[in-house]
């Protein structure tokens, strides 16, 4: 069977070795979502492209539709490699945890326009956001970005009154499993959060990932942001990210 080529922007999410000299990539594609492909003869020196495809590089791909469920790329043409943020530990950690919630909340091969956006737009800011001396995982460029894809996955935590009475007043709790925000009446079992860190939270999911670095969120907002972030995964989609254990 002769099978199809086509052409797509993709985001290489993940890459793993696969025999001596192939790689097989996990991509987010602008036209069909998530897809696996084998890049083949990219581990040998004289690769053709194989420095184009390392994680993180924004690509425009040649794929090769066979009987198999991985699409073979016969071309690369790289659009932004993110090199800076490979090269420098702190940035190279927060873009993976990036990849990996891309990876884990939109799994599927369906296309998202503004899935794909959102991704393209938080590796360009990342390439030019300072190494900071906490954990990359309360970096409020990822919070935002990965709450913002917890609403394009259809997750929105909504923030504003209680999910349970619609009370706006003494909010002190996050339920995953309600949805958002409680107050002290509903706040058995569910997260506690500080005033500060509602407000916060909020401010990270309504407001342009660009201006996440400006929040000014302080130490304990964005460990609960993390919290949050953690929680509603785990109720969700039943998973924990790798990126984020340590």
């Amino acid at each position: 069977m002769a099978g199809r080529t086509s052409k797509t922007e993709a985001i290489v999410l993940r890459s793993m070795r696969f025999s001596e000299a192939d790689r097989i990539l996990h991509l987010y594609t602008a036209h069909r979502g998530r897809i696996g492909a084998i890049a083949k003869g990219v581990r040998k020196t004289k690769s053709r492209f194989g420095a184009r495809l390392e994680p993180l590089s924004h690509v425009e791909l040649m794929l090769h539709e066979g009987a198999g469920e991985l699409q073979t790329i016969t071309g690369v043409e790289l659009l932004r490699s993110h090199r800076l943020t490979r090269e420098e530990p702190y940035r190279l950690d927060v873009g993976l945890i990036g990849a990996e919630a891309m990876l884990r909340l939109f799994g599927e091969p369906e296309a998202n326009d503004r899935a794909f956006g959102a991704l393209a737009r938080f590796l360009d800011l990342l390439d030019e956001t300072p190494a900071a001396a906490s954990r990359p995982a309360l970096d409020p460029l990822v919070l935002s970005f990965q709450l913002k894809l917890l609403w394009l996955a259809g997750y929105l935590p909504h923030l504003t009154s209680c999910v349970e009475c619609g009370s706006q007043d003494a909010l002190a709790a996050f339920s995953a499993r309600a949805g958002g925000a409680v107050c002290g009446i509903h706040a058995a079992g569910a997260l506690a959060l500080a005033p500060e860190s509602i407000a916060g939270i909020e401010r990270l999911l309504s407001t342009p990932l660009a201006d996440a670095p400006a929040a000014q969120l302080s130490d304990r907002a964005r460990r609960d942001a993390l919290a949050v972030v953690k929680s509603s995964y785990e109720e969700h989609g039943g998973f924990r990210l790798r990126t984020l254990s340590a």
